[in-house]
């Protein structure tokens, strides 16, 4: 994906997390459109690593960053748990904001944001890369040409294995848990497949009695016509990214579908006719293209105006609502 040319946005980074350090700011690094220009962390010595390595100007904590005149954006990895809190802060005074996934841990705060960021006439995006990478976009080229015919059934899997259990994802008052972390993803791919009308008809999890978060669990969702969802995610497995979808004529089968390297050349892996084609993509950058297009945003003066951030947040949020509960004792809550 071609960068779009604009005035360069200045980003603040709230928080050191590791997919900041990993993923996010090396790409910034060599955009053209965003420079990193203040880093905030609650520890200040690595705020200043972070400078060092990244550039810009460490800051004491979170509110001095969002008082500086320099910063036009921030970039908010916090955990969960603190989301709402800060990103209606930023909006507060005035700053475009890119969060991490899930926005918050639930919908009438995502709703509120949402609300917020409308009535300043701000940027909010929600940090769902794969949505960026071009091969989302062939797949549904290939299903809105009828490439299988009618869609019948969507399925899809993210799951990871175990962390040590002193993690974040672990930790309920941060917003930890399987539901959130990961489940996330194979719901937002739903939304984006199945489209608005997509709803939460079922679903279970797993849990574990501690430390109290859910490390598993799956939903099933459906769309008024009848096309059905199933969805599966979990902290506790062989790692999993993957979806497929099914129609009267074929299917279409995604690996590696919502964390790709962007070295990684994708394949689409189509069924039909009773032979197999696989449709071998050039290597795509997804979280350039969702910085790219953050910025693109900012600097076009496009307001946040998606309805899908509060549909996938009560999409979730059904997930919790309408689970079987399933509690985990013993060995599972220990390791």
């Amino acid at each position: 994906m071609t960068p779009a040319s604009g005035p360069v946005v200045r980003l603040g980074l709230m928080g050191c997390a590791d997919i900041a350090l990993r993923r996010v700011l090396p790409t910034v690094a060599r955009l053209p459109r965003l420079s990193l220009t203040a880093v905030a962390s609650r520890d200040r010595e690595r705020a200043e690593r972070v400078t060092a390595r990244f550039g810009g100007r460490a800051v004491a904590d979170y509110g001095q960053l969002l008082d500086r005149e320099d910063v036009d954006a921030v970039y908010v990895p916090l955990p969960t748990g603190l989301h709402a809190e800060w990103v209606g802060r930023a909006l507060a005074a005035g700053k475009h904001v890119l969060a991490e996934k899930p926005l918050t841990t639930d919908p009438a705060a995502t709703e509120a944001l949402v609300t917020q960021a409308r009535a300043a006439g701000l940027v909010l995006h929600e940090n769902f890369m794969f949505l960026h990478h071009r091969r989302q976009h062939r797949v549904r080229a290939l299903l809105d040409s009828g490439a299988i015919g009618e869609l019948r059934s969507f399925s899809a899997a993210f799951a990871i294995p175990p962390r040590d259990r002193s993690d974040i994802r672990y930790q309920a008052a941060l917003g930890g848990g399987a539901r959130l972390d990961v489940g996330a993803y194979p719901v937002r791919a739903a939304l984006y497949f199945l489209g608005p009308g997509t709803q939460v008809v079922g679903s279970a999890l797993r849990y574990e009695e501690a430390p109290g978060v859910d490390v598993a669990g799956g939903a099933l969702v459906n769309r008024p016509d009848g096309v059905v969802g199933q969805l599966v995610f979990g902290l506790d497995h062989a790692y999993t990214s993957r979806y497929e979808l099914l129609g009267t004529e074929g299917r279409i089968t995604v690996d590696r579908a919502f964390t790709p390297p962007a070295d990684h050349a994708p394949v689409i892996r189509v069924e039909r006719g009773g032979g197999v084609e696989e449709l071998v993509l050039e290597p795509d950058d997804q979280c350039a293209n969702t910085l790219t297009a953050f910025a693109d945003a900012v600097s076009r003066g496009r307001p946040c105006a998606d309805p899908s951030l509060v549909h996938q947040a009560r999409l979730l949020d059904d997930v919790r609502r309408l689970a079987v509960v399933t509690v985990a004792h013993g060995a599972g809550a220990s390791r």
